[in-house]
């Protein structure tokens, strides 16, 4: 992952975050966005406002993979992160994933968060599953029947946590 650049999102980016978004959440299988959602809807769930940052990884121009990173709830909660991430197929299994789950880990350590949080990782979703689970999270909960994938029906989905 040498020549990718990971940097904050820029609106020059949208077109190249679409294009991802779209091919992740229209294939039913990690994100419970609906398989058609439109632009518009992936905007105003993508990039969420301050204290919200998003970032993509880019090759050659062409966005390939990104992250938005944020509180996981407000207020009292609000020292837990969250985050998302998604991967577009053709950087799959060139260790974008990890090379972006770190980068998030550390930023999220220099914006204060004190742990970090998944509320919904897919557990068909092994390759996500195994890589969060190598970045030290564990899973604290499991929501039995909570997503409708595509491919496999009715799945459960994990909520994992880890302290940074």
């Amino acid at each position: 992952m040498n020549s990718v650049e990971i940097r904050r999102f820029a609106d020059s980016d949208w077109p190249g975050v679409w294009d991802v978004w779209h091919e992740v959440v229209a294939a039913g299988e990690s994100y419970d966005n609906a398989p058609d959602s439109t632009a518009a809807d992936a905007r105003e769930h993508w990039l969420p406002a301050p204290p919200w940052e998003q970032w993509v990884a880019a090759e050659d121009g062409a966005v390939l993979g990104m992250y938005k990173v944020g509180p996981n709830k407000g207020r009292l909660g609000a020292h837990v992160a969250n985050a998302s991430f998604m991967v577009s197929s053709r950087a799959r299994g060139r260790g974008l994933g990890r090379t972006l789950g770190e980068h998030c880990l550390d930023r999220a350590r220099a914006l204060g968060y004190t742990a970090m949080q998944f509320n919904a990782v897919v557990s068909t979703n092994t390759v996500a599953v195994r890589l969060w689970r190598s970045l030290g999270f564990i899973i604290v909960g499991t929501i039995p029947d909570g997503f409708q994938s595509a491919k496999h029906g009715l799945v459960d989905f994990h909520i994992m946590h880890r302290y940074l």
